[in-house]
């Protein structure tokens, strides 16, 4: 390892041609990308490879179409106009099976810039809350360069790197990103969640994605009593359970008396709860969201949302038509665990109008819109206006439930689409 002075000499080891891995969510090394920024003029067809990056990046400006092109495992928005111009596109993986495209050399790091918590005595560092693909990363790049940084919280499970496997390290000391869902709920989706909510019974194990809908969900079960959580994210939400004591783990197979997750993005109260706090497991990715791991579970619930739900059942999370928006993440890897865990119920939560009125329940996806969710993996559907179960439905009856989820101003296109295609 060797420490330097500057976030500059840090990342002097990147080179033209160069493929590296960004850390994402939270773990942002905001410090070392704009620092990567400063030598734009002098870089060329350096390929950033990342997962959900968050901040004023740097990177990312149009001006640097040239010096850096984004290879996005999940599309989030700082850079989403680079995904829809020349200089980025979408790799479609599920979030359990990025590490193999790392450790079978589809992508070959070059390097990693990874944003790290103080070494210890012991010179072990944490990746703190964003383990999720980025162990993966550190353990096959051919370097590894890191911020270190104190307000980042020490986490306990499978993010500690020790100094040896740090080629170059720089220390900073600034705020995480953060955000703060439960502040931008609407009244809409309060509603959701309530329904949603009376689906899930004590002693389930939770998994709730991205989003104000499942923090709607998470409000709602308060006096639920031992709940556990085995996700691949979590914000402030799963904090409030736990502080109530409405989550204590004690049923969970994986992980007893633990929060297990990969990920974790919200406020400083959630990071300062977190930090050397062993409730807490931060796990790879490809353990958190394996199949096997998530069905051992019981009562599995998993919570994810959608842009928009076709007639059939079949869910699109990722795109709006052709403009990619996010990415596949890891809905199908929960979405599955959940149908296969003893008692599970996986649940798309969605409104059902969008912020302009335009149905999310639709006859078709739209043109170029990805399925991520299957017609085959789709069960609970929920939205302010009710609740349906779709397993078992031939195509007929699943459109004519969704239909009562619909916005009553679209019911009636609605069913003469249903009508049309399906009859009585």
């Amino acid at each position: 390892m060797k420490t330097v002075q500057t976030a500059v000499e840090a990342v002097n080891a990147i080179q033209s041609g160069d493929r590296i891995f960004v850390q994402g969510s939270a773990g942002t090394p905001l410090v070392l990308t704009r620092a990567l920024e400063s030598r734009a003029g002098e870089l060329e067809n350096v390929e950033v490879v990342c997962l959900s990056v968050l901040g004023d990046i740097g990177i990312n400006k149009p001006a640097y179409e040239n010096s850096f092109y984004f290879n996005a495992l999940f599309v989030s928005e700082p850079i989403r106009a680079n995904v829809a111009g020349n200089n980025g596109d979408y790799i479609p993986v599920f979030l359990s099976e990025i590490h193999r495209l790392f450790e079978q050399k589809h992508l070959a790091l070059d390097a990693a810039l990874i944003h790290v918590s103080p070494p210890d005595q012991h010179g072990f560092c944490s990746l703190g809350v964003s383990v999720d693909v980025a162990r993966a990363a550190v353990k096959h790049a051919r370097r590894v360069i890191a911020q270190v940084n104190p307000q980042m919280p020490r986490t306990h499970g499978d993010g500690l790197i020790h100094t040896r496997e740090i080629d170059y390290m720089i220390e900073v000391d600034e705020p995480l990103p953060e955000v703060n869902y439960s502040q931008k709920v609407s009244d809409i989706e309060r509603r959701i969640g309530y329904n949603a909510a009376s689906l899930i019974e004590d002693g389930a194990t939770l998994q709730a994605g991205i989003g104000t809908i499942p923090d709607a969900v998470l409000d709602c079960l308060h006096n639920h009593k031992d709940l556990g959580v085995h996700t691949e994210m979590f914000s402030d939400g799963v904090i409030r359970l736990m502080k109530s004591g409405a989550v204590n783990n004690r049923l969970k197979h994986k992980h007893r008396f633990k929060t297990a997750t990969a990920f974790a993005l919200g406020t400083r109260e959630l990071y300062d709860f977190v930090d050397d706090n062993p409730e807490f497991s931060f796990l790879n990715a490809s353990y958190a969201n394996d199949n096997y791991v998530i069905r051992s579970n019981p009562k599995v619930v998993a919570i994810n949302s959608a842009i928009e739900i076709d007639l059939t059942g079949q869910v699109c999370a990722d795109s709006i038509g052709l403009r990619q928006y996010s990415g596949v993440g890891g809905q199908m890897d929960f979405m599955r665990g959940a149908a296969l865990s003893e008692g599970g119920k996986p649940i798309i939560a969605l409104t059902a109008n969008t912020g302009k009125g335009i149905s999310k329940i639709v006859p078709e996806l739209k043109s170029g819109a990805g399925v991520v969710t299957t017609r085959a993996h789709v069960h609970w559907v929920v939205t302010e206006n009710g609740i349906t179960n779709l397993f078992g439905k031939n195509l007929k009856q699943r459109a004519y439930e969704l239909i009562k989820l619909a916005a009553p101003e679209h019911r009636e296109f609605l069913e003469k689409a249903a009508f049309e295609r399906f009859g009585k």
